[in-house]
């Protein structure tokens, strides 16, 4: 059955739309995977805010129009390939894709693309063991109020120091 070009029109519209919403994609090769296991890593990418899809690699071509990295990717578009795109964290999604492929030994990584770079699968796994936004923005408002709270500590202990200074003068006098 072959496809006609309204739909392959609408497919590469669609791919058009979810790269223009992502943060970060991933091209995978999904080769050997049953079904069972396509839907598992889908639910699994749902969960962490992300989105599982196969795509024909020319149309995947197409939808990458002017990229500035898409030549880069030009490799990775070749046998079977599916699309990791990660629309919240882009390190979450990375995290999620990386432990699937670990978990399941079929399932590899081609590269990746996070916030307009272009990563191997090892610089991916590398992506994978920061922090998520989450976690570093804590650290960030951490960091920035433990020098606050540390000098209303200081100016504290002066009032406080003056405080008994008094005290003790006026306990002399008496």
């Amino acid at each position: 059955m072959s496809t006609t070009k309204e739909t392959k029109k609408k497919r590469v519209e669609e791919l058009i739309e979810r790269l223009s919403k992502s943060k970060s994609f991933i091209l995978t090769n999904f080769q050997g995977l049953t079904v069972a296991e396509i839907s598992e890593l889908r639910q699994t990418m749902k969960d962490s805010g992300a989105e599982y899809k196969v795509c024909k690699n020319t149309l995947f071509r197409i939808a990458l129009g002017d990229a500035t990295f898409k030549e880069q990717l030009e490799s990775s578009l070749k046998g079977c390939t599916g699309v990791v795109f990660g629309y919240d964290d882009p390190v979450v999604t990375v995290k999620r894709a990386i432990e699937y492929s670990e978990k399941n030994e079929k399932f590899k990584l081609k590269q990746g693309v996070v916030e307009g770079k272009v990563y191997s699968p090892a610089e991916l796994k590398e992506i994978s063991k920061l922090p998520s936004k989450h976690v570093l923005l804590g650290m960030l408002v951490g960091g920035m109020s433990s020098p606050l709270s540390k000098m209303a500590c200081a100016l504290q202990a002066v009032n406080l120091k003056l405080l008994y200074a008094l005290e003790a003068l006026k306990n002399k006098k008496a």
